[in-house]
């Protein structure tokens, strides 16, 4: 094999040591970006312009940049601190329950292709997190750092998995479209996004109900981790 038939793969041993040596990983994915570039051929005007369009057509990437440190603000100046006060004071307020309305909202509007409603860096770390949190210490007091965190883990699962499922059915979505090109590309023409989203529905209900029923157990396993936690505090006393 040639060399130069290798050389657009120079990114990838980039990256990797970049990671292995912890390197700041934006600088590390641009360097190797730059360096693909010019291995391909590809003249400095051109390849300046092609970061910047691709910058630019990505949303994504421009909301989390512009978001986080807006985040990060709020959270300095009491954010979590707020969440944790407010839910305190609904007294029929589990962990379980907080997070059960969350998931059905979530995907709820994932159907509807509001998929920018929630998120990790807006939503589960600054509000539902702290919330669940909250309301776990509110029923029982002080919490265990490692269950303080698996709440938070909890939090995070239901953004991902109602986000995930909810998604497939709005027949607008990415993935969707995707999905029905490719069958259209390959001979299969009788199949629309709509149809694609309408056999999404019954996964998501299911999702929906077995999350549901796994959320409603997690009070009682809370409940059961502070009790063994605070029985192992008195023994070392």
């Amino acid at each position: 094999m040639e060399l130069s038939s290798l050389l657009p793969l120079i990114g990838i041993p980039l990256v990797v040591a970049g990671f292995a040596l912890k390197f700041n990983p934006l600088l590390v994915v641009t360097v190797a970006g730059l360096a693909t570039g010019l291995a391909v051929g590809m003249d400095w005007p051109t390849l300046l312009a092609t970061f910047g369009e691709k910058f630019l057509n990505s949303r994504q990437l421009s909301g989390t940049v512009l978001l986080l440190p807006v985040i990060g603000l709020l959270e300095r100046y009491g954010l979590r601190e707020r969440a944790q006060q407010w839910i305190a004071g609904i007294r029929s307020a589990t962990a379980g329950r907080v997070l059960m309305v969350y998931f059905i909202v979530r995907e709820i509007s994932a159907t509807l292709g509001l998929l920018s409603l929630g998120g990790h860096p807006q939503t589960v770390r600054p509000l539902l997190a702290p919330m669940a949190q909250g309301a776990a210490r509110t029923l029982h007091g002080e919490l265990p750092p490692e269950l303080e965190q698996r709440i938070a883990a909890h939090a995070a699962a239901c953004e991902n998995i109602a986000l995930f499922f909810g998604e497939d059915v709005f027949i607008a979505f990415g993935a969707v479209l995707l999905m029905t090109a490719f069958l259209k590309e390959n001979g299969i023409t009788n199949v629309e996004p709509v149809t694609i989203g309408l056999w999404a529905i019954p996964t998501a209900v299911s999702a929906l109900i077995i999350h549901l029923l796994r959320l409603a157990r997690l009070d009682a396993s809370i409940a059961r981790q502070i009790h063994a936690w605070q029985a192992s505090r008195k023994d070392e006393l």
